[in-house]
């Protein structure tokens, strides 16, 4: 039994005439007559009562209809849905991203890209991107962001934002009153850092600039990003972060540029060659949309 067997029957039941049925589907009598044979015969009954004027179903013919037409139905829906998951528009996209990221364009992102395909199931998971790229190459996330340099073939990332790094120092410190503080002026204090760990690639970068700046910082407590905060606004040390972080508007510290004006780079990150158009949807979003403070670029 194919396919097309059951259309010419449906359109025949349409019908209720051989002739204005084989005209609706384009081909010849004889050839549509000759399909419905095959079909009833394949069947063991006749399908149609053709005695009559008009032709009427049989009782194997009207049990038939109605399977026929919740497959085409259904076929429909397939058809439609496969399409919508080849342009992107359905599936599952699970999302990886550092907690600074959180407060500095995250939202932006994930609402756009609601907008465009409200179909896609998204997943969100705060991790640091050590944890991230893990994740990434066992299949366990489907997109990262990262501020690290990035050495994994399974791996391609893309810069999305060049965000300069700021000095946090307690409210009351020393230093706070000064517009921009260069970090040799800090040499001898205490310093709160988030664990290497958490991101080999970014720690390293901060620790090789304050070595080109003379000095290996003395880290006296360490924590996730967003903890840092509280550490230095409780007077543990100082740290360095993305300007980003002045998102949380903390009254008990205060972010100073450096001088010099060192930047870090954000990259979305994603398996190379993921066949997936949901992930790929995602992407295109996060380059029209950016992670920009203060603007927003809609599809």
């Amino acid at each position: 039994m194919e396919l097309r067997h059951l259309r010419y029957f449906a359109a025949i039941a349409e019908e209720r005439h051989f002739g204005r049925a084989a005209q609706s589907l384009g081909i010849a009598q004889p050839p549509l007559s000759k399909q419905l044979q095959d079909l009833e015969r394949e069947l063991g009954y006749p399908l149609f009562d053709r005695s009559r004027r008009p032709v009427e179903l049989t009782a194997a013919g009207t049990a038939l209809l109605g399977h026929v037409r919740s497959l085409f139905e259904n076929l429909e829906i397939a058809v439609r849905d496969t399409r919508r998951a080849g342009a992107g528009h359905s599936g599952r996209v699970a999302i990886g991203y550092p907690s600074s990221l959180a407060y500095s364009g995250l939202s932006r992102i994930l609402r756009a890209f609601r907008e465009r395909s409200p179909e896609v199931a998204i997943e969100v998971q705060e991790l640091p991107p050590a944890h991230q790229i893990e994740a990434l190459k066992r299949g366990d996330l489907d997109v990262g962001f990262v501020r690290t340099p990035l050495h994994e073939p399974q791996l391609a990332s893309e810069n999305i934002r060049n965000e300069k790094l700021v000095l946090a120092l307690p409210a009351d410190h020393r230093l706070a009153i000064r517009e921009r503080v260069a970090l040799s002026a800090v040499a001898r204090e205490p310093f709160v850092f988030f664990p290497r760990a958490r991101g080999p690639g970014f720690f390293d970068f901060l620790m090789a600039f304050c070595r080109d700046s003379g000095f290996t910082p003395q880290i006296v407590q360490e924590a996730p990003q967003i903890d840092v905060l509280a550490l230095v606004a409780a007077g543990f040390g100082l740290s360095i972060l993305p300007d980003s972080v002045r998102e949380l508007r903390r009254a008990d510290i205060v972010l100073r540029p450096i001088i010099g004006s060192p930047t870090t780079e954000l990259r979305v990150v994603w398996r190379s060659g993921d066949p997936s158009p949901a992930v790929a949807r995602f992407i295109e979003t996060v380059r029209k949309v950016g992670v920009k403070r203060g603007r927003r670029k809609l599809a």
